[in-house]
């Protein structure tokens, strides 16, 4: 099979882009579409041409590093998948792809399709850890959880911080992103102690990083490829009412909020 694509090109940070099109080579339809990228990337090289830059690492859908825009949808058409775990086959003989990077003033372009998502990393690092002192680690069985929320939290701890609730949102708000990261230490033990002062210093920092405002629109979750659910954004806004509540969270010494 073979397939044109109008590609996202953009030589750096300051530059204008534009979308170019490129047919590319014969293709196998069981081949990923980040393989497909590579035979095209080769096919240009042959041509002395530049190679299209695009993010990748795992491409086991685990790291989130491959995220494009594939006709109009993060990650392309499938739900519940990355980018690296797209194939062809999803794709007919002939058809027109278009391919962009995230769209977001909080990730700005670095290269093509390279984007700058070290937003997520400060947000990350306002709050979203552990730094209570626990000494040697218990066994698994000495602290009681309940099941309900060994689960929650697990489904919570799936994001993979690709963005593609930002790119898909009309606003680029990263709630689901942060609700994700807050809520899976939020329902452990382990977490409760900086459980407020976490989600005060997850949410400002997002604020900070130019991040739109959530309208509930439910199109982050759509296209999640780990399928986080909506309802950990309603769980994250009750603990930020309880933390603003609480006042001065680094005062804040731990407590439950419903």
């Amino acid at each position: 099979m073979k397939v044109t694509l109008k590609v996202w090109r953009q030589q750096n940070a300051k530059a204008a882009g534009e979308f170019k099109t490129y047919t590319s080579p014969e293709l196998n339809p069981n081949m990923s579409f980040l393989e497909m990228l590579d035979v095209l990337n080769e096919d240009l090289a042959n041509r002395n041409e530049e190679p299209i830059a695009f993010d990748h690492d795992c491409r086991e859908g685990i790291c989130g590093t491959c995220s494009l825009v594939i006709d109009g949808k993060p990650h392309g058409p499938h739900k519940g998948v990355a980018t690296c775990q797209t194939y062809m086959r999803s794709f007919s003989d002939g058809d027109e792809i278009v391919v962009e990077p995230w769209r977001a003033a909080p990730f700005p372009i670095v290269k093509d399709l390279v984007c700058d998502r070290k937003s997520f990393d400060r947000i990350q690092q306002a709050g979203g850890f552990i730094s209570v002192r626990t000494g040697a680690a218990p066994d698994a069985n000495s602290i009681p959880v309940p099941k309900e929320d060994a689960d929650l939290a697990m489904d919570a701890a799936q994001c993979i911080g690709c963005g593609a609730c930002v790119a898909a949102c009309k606003n680029a708000s990263a709630m689901l992103f942060v609700s994700a990261k807050v809520s899976h230490l939020g329902l452990m033990p382990q977490g409760q102690p900086e459980r407020h002062r976490r989600v005060k210093a997850m949410v400002d920092q997002m604020d900070a990083e130019g991040f739109g405002s959530c309208t509930v629109t439910g199109s982050c979750e759509a296209v999640c490829p780990k399928e986080i659910s909506l309802d950990f954004i309603a769980r994250m806004n009750r603990d930020y009412a309880v933390a603003l509540l609480k006042g001065d969270p680094k005062k804040i010494a731990g407590g439950g909020a419903g």
